[in-house]
Order: structure tokens, then C-alpha cells, then sequence
């Protein structure tokens, strides 16, 4: 074999686990959208990705450990998202306004999966547990990164106290959840969360 073959062979055996993951971590998702967390067994993601329980194992311990690896994954694609949409040099209304709208956007597109991160995961153990203190704490980091600018200082705007974020997170999260639970649009929440977003991080009097 030559050594441009054996380079491709190693690529292609390189590639297959994640290819693999990536798939199991999709039938995870359709496997909620279709009966919800609790009540999708591992069957049901092998399902979706076409493939077997013996590749499921070689990659998750449980259907737990998968969940929360679609978790982790869900919301460092939101941060990005949010981070992506947000112009620092439009006024700070449109700022926080980009930045709601954003974050609504993204659970708007998955609003079981948006469901379930909010109502499965506290009660799922440790493992859950850390999960939830990494997504909180990369939110905090995110909302006062988004908040120190110059043009937010100039507007009177400084970044929020930790408990301040954690309050506004909490709300939206628990706002949404109860919008999607009494089958509500999501969307439809983007005003009353735009101006509480702006009353707790505008300017300080």
C-alpha cells in the first residue's frame, strides 16, 4: 500500500468513532423530540442513528451519559450563537435585544430538547449537577463579557454582579420552559424578555 493509501486508511478509521458519536448524539435528539427523555430507551436512539446498541456502549456508558453529552454540546452552541448575533457597537438596547432574540432563536429550534435540559436534569445526579454548573457558569461568563464594552461603559452599562446574572439566566430559562409546557410560542416572550433583561442590566441609577 502506498503511503497516500495508508494516510487515507488512518484518516477514515480516525474519523469513524466521531462519525459515530455525532450520530448517536442526533438519535438522542430525535429519540426526545419524538417521546421526550424519560421516556426514550437506548433502542429508540439506535434507532434514529441506524445503528447498534453495540456502537452505543462503545461511546456512552448509559442514556444518561449520552443525554448529557447532547446537553453540553446544546449549549456551547447557544453560547456561540448568542455571542455571534450580538453587534458591540449597536446601541446597548439593540445589544440586549440581539442577544435575547438570539437565545430564543436557538430554543425555539429544539423546544423539547430546550424542555428537557430545563426539567430532566436536576434530577439526574452529579454527573447532571456539573453539567448544570458549567452551562450557568458559561452564561455569567458570557452576559459580562457582552456587558464590557466600551460602548455599554459609556452607556452607563457595567457587567452585572454574579448573582445578577444567575437571576436573569434562571428567569429566562424558567420563562421559557413554562411558555413551552403551556404550549405558548417562544417567541412570543421576546418583548417581556428583552425589557427585563434591560431593567436588570441597564444603566445603574
Amino acid at each position: 500500500m502506498t503511503t497516500a493509501r495508508h494516510a487515507a486508511a488512518g484518516r477514515g478509521t480516525a474519523e469513524a468513532p466521531a462519525e459515530f458519536r455525532r450520530r448517536l448524539l442526533d438519535g438522542m435528539a430525535a429519540a426526545i423530540r419524538e417521546r421526550g427523555y424519560r421516556e426514550s430507551t437506548v433502542a429508540d436512539v439506535v434507532r434514529h442513528a441506524r445503528t447498534s446498541r453495540r456502537t452505543f456502549y462503545e461511546h456512552f456508558t448509559s442514556k444518561q451519559a449520552c443525554f448529557i453529552a447532547l446537553l453540553h454540546e446544546a449549549n456551547a452552541a447557544m453560547v456561540r450563537r448568542i455571542a455571534a448575533a450580538v453587534d458591540p457597537y449597536a446601541p446597548w438596547e439593540a445589544q440586549a435585544r440581539q442577544a435575547i432574540e438570539a437565545w430564543i432563536a436557538s430554543a425555539q429550534s429544539e423546544p423539547a430538547l430546550t424542555l428537557s435540559w430545563i426539567r430532566e436534569i436536576p434530577s439526574l445526579g452529579d454527573d447532571a449537577r456539573q453539567l448544570q454548573r458549567e452551562s450557568l457558569e458559561a452564561f455569567v461568563v458570557l452576559t459580562q463579557t457582552l456587558t464590557d464594552t466600551p460602548g455599554l461603559r459609556a452607556a452607563g452599562i457595567t457587567p452585572p454582579p454574579r448573582q445578577y446574572a444567575i437571576m436573569l439566566l434562571g428567569g429566562l430559562r424558567e420563562l421559557i420552559a413554562t411558555t413551552v409546557e403551556d404550549g405558548g410560542e417562544i417567541a412570543g416572550i421576546t418583548e417581556v424578555a428583552v425589557q427585563a433583561t434591560m431593567a436588570m442590566l441597564g444603566p445603574r441609577r
